[in-house]
């Protein structure tokens, strides 16, 4: 079972700056918990996230001596891949590839088709350099902009980016509408299907219905799952003040009820939780 903590998902929207030292203190209590990987930055023009224009400055500020937890950093284009992929200390890149198209121009200036080549670039960077890719899957389970969607698209993707030698892909709730029974459906297609690929789960949801998706998914064979402590972040596309990214603790007491073995230490997650208290502006 692999948890992925995401600060840089839940600090990206925040429009006051988090200043460099809070987001290195937070982060380093987030490396001391146990989580498989710290999802912690980008390397995306500062004019799109000014509140990520830091992340290599939060990178060197960390001391990652007594941590097993990787590092991933989100891209967006090729320079922003050979930037990322230039520091040792960075394990994992990720690029968001929707299976909408106006999402996809909107987040990275480019049609599906348009950044089917990127990705493929970035995937040799990522092996020239020794690291390794996660595609997001974002709108994977609906889009709110009235364009045809079915769980095929999201399916066909999936093979598509297998076939390109993408190991890791997260199916993301980018707006917060997957029902447990979407979520089952595509899971048991597509783990037995593309056995060699990593399927991941980056849930956005409300209050009432993080189990349920949480569950369909474990039940169907996901064991990788993204998470931000308290909900925080989310995305702006959902225009509902209640829907933000899947809360770690509920996670982890998801975990706890199904006896479910991990490598979280809580009172180092405590920890990190207090000290997130105290990072985001509330």
């Amino acid at each position: 079972m692999k948890i992925v903590e995401c600060p840089r998902d839940a600090m990206q929207g925040i429009h006051e700056f988090i200043p460099t030292d809070k987001k290195i203190d937070y982060i380093q209590d987030l490396l001391a918990v146990g989580f498989d990987t710290i999802d912690f930055g980008s390397f995306v023009s500062p004019r799109v996230i000014p509140q990520l224009r830091d992340t290599a400055e939060v990178l060197n500020g960390l001391d990652l001596s007594h941590t097993n937890s990787s590092l991933l950093a989100i891209v967006a284009n090729r320079r922003g891949a050979e930037d990322a992929s230039s520091f040792d200390e960075i394990q994992y890149l990720g690029y968001p590839f929707s299976v909408s198209d106006i999402f996809q121009q909107r987040n990275t200036r480019r049609s599906i088709e348009e950044s089917l080549p990127l990705v493929e670039e970035i995937q040799n960077i990522c092996s020239s350099k020794g690291k390794k890719l996660v595609v997001y899957l974002s709108m994977g389970f609906g889009n709110p902009y009235g364009e045809d969607y079915h769980p095929d698209l999201v399916i066909s993707w999936s093979k598509r980016l297998s076939e390109m030698g993408i190991g890791i892909l997260a199916l993301s709730d980018t707006i917060g509408v997957a029902s447990s029974e979407l979520v089952t459906s595509l899971y048991t297609q597509l783990i037995p299907e593309l056995p060699e690929v990593e399927f991941g789960a980056h849930f956005h949801t409300t209050p009432d219905t993080w189990f349920e998706k949480v569950d369909a998914a474990y039940r169907s064979g996901c064991r990788r799952f993204d998470g931000a402590i308290k909900g925080f972040g989310g995305c702006p596309m959902a225009k509902d003040d209640l829907t933000g990214n899947m809360p770690t603790e509920k996670l982890l007491s998801y975990l706890a009820g199904r006896q479910i073995e991990n490598d979280i230490n809580m009172l180092a997650f405590e920890t990190a939780v207090n000290r997130a208290l105290q990072t985001f502006p509330r």
